[in-house]
């Protein structure tokens, strides 16, 4: 492999002038500098990212945490945000916490100690600000509400909105007695999710039916086995997300319980997932892409001193599929 000194010496220059070529960090005549690259392609020279990165203080990465890389919303995501990332000039370092603050800590660390040029995190972890704050690394917060982080922005979608969608859809079709399956009230886009779906029943005089759940798959299917249990009678379920919506349907299956006839489901992301099950799901579409584009643009427009919004809050929509009924055209 060349090295910086293998093109110096083909080039008839010091070390010290490829680098300033390289880095742009002082005027070289032309002469010399179309040497250094000739020599440079005649080589097939790379430079040492780290090394690079260590003189400019910047290495051209940028972090991405999620809590759970299992779950087809982060994955989709991170893709979205790694494509987005390259067409910019960076690269990605992917970490999954697996919902361990100690673990996201750690990536946290890791990626200062690399010269990370910003973060993008989804977190759970409710202690997580604080070490943001300490960090020095630019921080754009997707989907959480962090306290005393010192993000730089943050960005989510209208989870309140979602749920309103979610019970006013199922309300239309006839369902009167609507479970919410609903996620962690310690994250907002639970408790948001949830108040929308409380502000509809309460306005349409419905009883507030709901289990707890986290957003996996296992979690889903014991709080839709808990859900029968306790509300045997549900005609409605309004779930935390796709994945739970999904594994409440299975539930519901096995007990001979028919979807849509007999209960309908809507479910929260819009994965790709949601399209390709039979019955298709019914659920609240998160605008995944413009997310991710949009936590990288936010990151390059602040290393670029240009500027960008502080909070951005993405407008979300009801994909009718299969897993609910047709509207009535009279309510009862």
């Amino acid at each position: 492999m060349a090295t910086i000194r293998d093109v110096a010496r083909i080039a008839g220059v010091s070390p010290a002038t490829v680098s300033r070529v390289m880095n742009g960090t002082a005027n070289v005549d032309d002469e010399k500098k179309n040497r250094v690259m000739e020599a440079i392609k005649e080589t097939g020279f790379q430079p040492n990212k780290l090394a690079r990165a260590l003189f400019k203080n910047s290495s051209g990465l940028l972090g991405l945490i999620v809590p759970n890389i299992e779950n087809p919303f982060f994955s989709e995501l991170a893709k979205v945000i790694e494509d987005e990332a390259f067409t910019r000039g960076y690269h990605i370092v992917l970490c999954s916490s697996g919902n361990n603050t100690e673990k996201e800590h750690s990536n946290i660390r890791m990626l200062g100690q690399m010269k990370a040029d910003g973060i993008i995190l989804i977190t759970n972890g409710e202690h997580t600000g604080k070490m943001l704050s300490e960090s020095d690394l630019p921080v754009i917060v997707v989907d959480r509400h962090l306290a005393d982080c010192g993000e730089i922005a943050f960005i989510e979608s209208d989870h309140y909105k979602g749920g309103r969608l979610a019970a006013q859809c199922l309300y239309d079709r006839g369902c009167r007695k609507i479970v919410c399956l609903r996620g962690p009230q310690e994250y907002a886009s639970g408790v948001l999710r949830f108040k929308g779906y409380s502000d509809v029943c309460r306005e349409h005089g419905l009883e507030l039916r709901y289990v707890d759940t986290a957003y996996d798959f296992e979690a889903g299917r014991r709080a839709a086995e808990e859900m029968l249990d306790k509300f045997p009678d549900a005609d409605g379920v309004f779930a935390a997300n796709d994945i739970v919506a999904i594994s409440a349907y299975k539930v519901f299956r096995k007990r001979g319980i028919r979807v849509p006839d007999d209960i309908q489901i809507i479910g929260f992301d819009d994965i790709n997932l949601s399209s390709l099950v039979t019955p298709e799901l019914t659920t609240i579409r998160q605008p995944i892409r413009e997310m991710g584009y949009m936590a990288v643009d936010v990151l390059c427009s602040y290393a670029e001193g240009k500027p960008f919004p502080r909070e951005c809050k993405f407008d979300v929509e009801l994909i009718e599929r299969e897993t609910t009924g047709n509207k009535l055209s009279i309510l009862l």
